[in-house]
């Protein structure tokens, strides 16, 4: 199995798990420092962070897998795969992944290394099925931002994500998760660094009358390929910039 599964890291707590609840997400597991939400495909993880730590509003790059040693093996045997393509063909570069199964301080895990250095993490499912009771429109997103791109497509295509179309031909990849969620590539000077949004298959204008009637302020953006909506973060107040959290209406086709 393979589910989208990013882990932010907030100060915030109970203002995220208010935000993320008007969205139409579905609590599942929470033990104090640690919350997990479902929405109708893929999963959010927050975690507690201390006021003004060097993690306050990160969001970490993850997904979600069932058995992690059949993972790593799979993984590491498709990068090998690719890369020996890559070589018949003359071209270079091309590894996906290096998967090992480790510890961690949440315990046992397999962390995927990228050639550019980034690595994240896939833990095993605290359970399985996402809750009927979220919103099936919503789709969490993760986004791996890399100057690396083709690398950092390479690697997800060798834990078992599946690319669909993207409207570019350009350094831009999209691909969903078996079991939920969608990933991005994008590019980006800073290795390591992670994005989170949704995509919604619904009608935004709904929505959007639902978070502005939950007394959160939301701004609509219309580009080149549909609609956004932003809404603030609720990390705004730290020191650190954080960016809107954006929820985009998922293309027809997709």
């Amino acid at each position: 199995m393979l589910r989208v599964r990013p882990i932010h890291v907030t100060s915030h707590l109970d203002q995220w798990s208010r935000l993320l609840t008007v969205l139409g997400m579905v609590k599942t597991v929470d033990d104090g420092e640690w919350q997990e939400f479902d929405a109708g495909s893929g999963r959010l993880a927050l975690r507690r962070a201390d006021p003004g730590s060097a993690q306050d509003g990160n969001t970490l790059f993850g997904v979600e897998v069932g058995d992690l040693d059949e993972f790593a093996r799979r993984t590491n045997e498709a990068a090998l795969e690719a890369e020996g393509a890559a070589g018949a063909e003359g071209a270079a570069g091309a590894e996906g992944a290096a998967a090992a199964v480790v510890d961690a301080d949440r315990g046992r895990t397999c962390r995927i290394r990228a050639r550019d250095g980034f690595s994240f993490l896939a833990d095993p499912a605290a359970h399985g099925a996402n809750c009927a009771d979220a919103d099936p429109a919503l789709s969490v997103v993760a986004v791996w931002f890399t100057e690396d791109t083709a690398g950092a497509a390479s690697t997800l295509r060798s834990i078992g994500a599946r690319p669909r179309p993207v409207p570019d031909n350009d350094e831009t990849a999209d691909f969903t998760a078996k079991n939920g969620g969608v990933l991005m590539v994008r590019p980006g000077a800073a290795p390591g660094r992670a994005g989170l949004g949704f995509e919604y298959s619904g009608n935004l204008d709904s929505l959007r009358t639902q978070i502005e009637s939950a007394g959160w302020d939301v701004a609509a953006t219309e580009e080149a390929f549909g609609r956004t909506l932003q809404v603030p973060s609720p990390d705004a107040g730290t020191a650190a910039h954080h960016p809107a959290l954006w929820i985009s209406g998922q293309r027809p086709g997709i």
